[in-house]
């Protein structure tokens, strides 16, 4: 079975190596992109079964690249968990509306990530 992927992108250095450590103690391997247009380039270069994805971003935000990326990959893949600290109801909504599958609030542990992940599909739920 090949390594499943995720691309994680946010614009702090900081939450993308916070997640990747997480990330790959849940078996991914993982690349990094510090907003939604450098995202869309990895995307195209090469797809991940997985994105975590930061809302507020300089240069391409979130929903923005959530937006861009399902009208041209379609809306299963990749599995986008947005990520963000926006906790308005309208716009969770709004982020899977646009074809998130999931949604966190950081801050985020393992455990977190881990339930997000199995909810998208990206991970097999344990017994």
């Amino acid at each position: 079975m090949t390594q499943r992927t995720c691309l994680v992108v946010d614009d702090s250095l900081v939450v993308r190596k916070a997640a990747r450590r997480i990330i790959e103690g849940l078996g991914f391997s993982v690349r990094e992109a510090k907003d939604g247009q450098e995202a869309l380039e990895a995307c195209r270069a090469r797809l991940p079964d997985g994105v975590l994805l930061d809302w507020n971003m300089p240069v391409m935000d979130g929903i923005t690249f959530l937006r861009a990326a399902r009208a041209e990959f379609g809306p299963d893949h990749p599995r986008i968990v947005l990520c963000t600290t926006e906790a308005e109801l309208a716009r969770i909504l709004e982020a899977l509306a646009a074809g998130a599958q999931e949604y966190v609030m950081k801050p985020f542990d393992a455990d977190i990530i881990r339930d997000k992940f199995t909810q998208a599909g990206l991970l097999e739920a344990v017994a």
